[in-house]
């Protein structure tokens, strides 16, 4: 059975990964992809594909907020979530989801997660995730917000705490998340810039750059470049210049006004 999907997610690299994915599974037609919320359901109303690949953490509606509106179409879509979130969250995503990815995407869960969606079309028992589901997985990622612990920083042999507020920035370079925060700099114990990011308040902290992640009230000036993009000056000791995306440029100028 051949699959439409609708890819969402903020990121484009992420969006352009797993359509490859997509492509090299077989089967599966990307119909649309969107960079936020708001376009993702204009593109269900208008595509109406049998699968959505959602991201969680995304500007304006978050995924959940998607899936939810989704939800009370006529004809609603599967949903698989994609997400960086830790087992304490994703637990609450295998009520009615066909199922949830987490980042990086591995070829071989994302083949599970389509023999799910088939299996589900071919038997006419697909179930739209219910919002009483949703709420169980509003409920389970607040409670985890509310609940966030210091942030794990090796410097050296040592092994620091260090508490959200004082990040500065995270880096990624190869294989390791350097983490800059006011009186400490050292590697991370999570692999992804995703990992670190979903234990920390999307509205204050920022991935606006794929090597970058910024706490925005550690900014301390915003450095016009090429192109109408910007650069940050970050509140470290070293004044570190960080560039910005164009799509978290325009974020960036919604935000400031600019």
């Amino acid at each position: 059975m051949k699959l439409s999907a609708l890819v969402v997610d903020d990121e484009q690299p992420a969006r352009e990964e797993l359509c490859y994915l997509l492509s090299q599974a077989g089967q599966v037609e990307v119909i649309g992809q969107a960079d936020n919320g708001i376009s993702a359901l204009g593109l269900l109303e208008d595509l109406e594909p049998d699968l959505v690949f959602l991201d969680v953490q995304m500007p304006g509606l978050t995924g959940f907020e998607v899936a939810r509106q989704a939800a009370s179409r006529p004809a609603p879509p599967h949903i698989v979530f994609v997400t960086a979130f830790d087992q304490y969250a994703l637990d609450a995503f295998q009520v009615n989801a066909v199922d949830y990815l987490l980042k990086p995407v591995d070829p071989s869960r994302l083949e599970q997660a389509l023999g799910r969606a088939r299996r589900r079309l071919e038997t006419s028992r697909a179930q739209a995730v219910s919002p009483e589901a949703l709420a169980q997985i509003v409920e389970a990622v607040t409670a985890r917000q509310s609940r966030r612990s210091p942030l794990v920083v090796k410097v050296d042999d040592r092994i620091l705490l260090v508490q959200a507020e004082d990040l500065i920035y995270a880096s990624l370079n190869e294989d390791e998340v350097t983490v800059v925060a006011s009186q400490v700099t050292g590697t991370s114990n999570h692999r992804t810039l995703d990992e670190l990011h979903a234990h920390l308040d999307p509205a204050v902290y920022w991935r606006v750059h794929r090597s970058y992640l910024v706490n925005i009230n550690k900014i301390k000036e915003i450095v016009p470049w090429f192109s109408r993009n910007f650069i940050l000056r970050m509140r470290d000791a070293k004044s570190t210049e960080i560039p910005v995306s164009r799509s978290q440029t325009k974020r960036l100028r919604e935000y400031l006004q600019l």
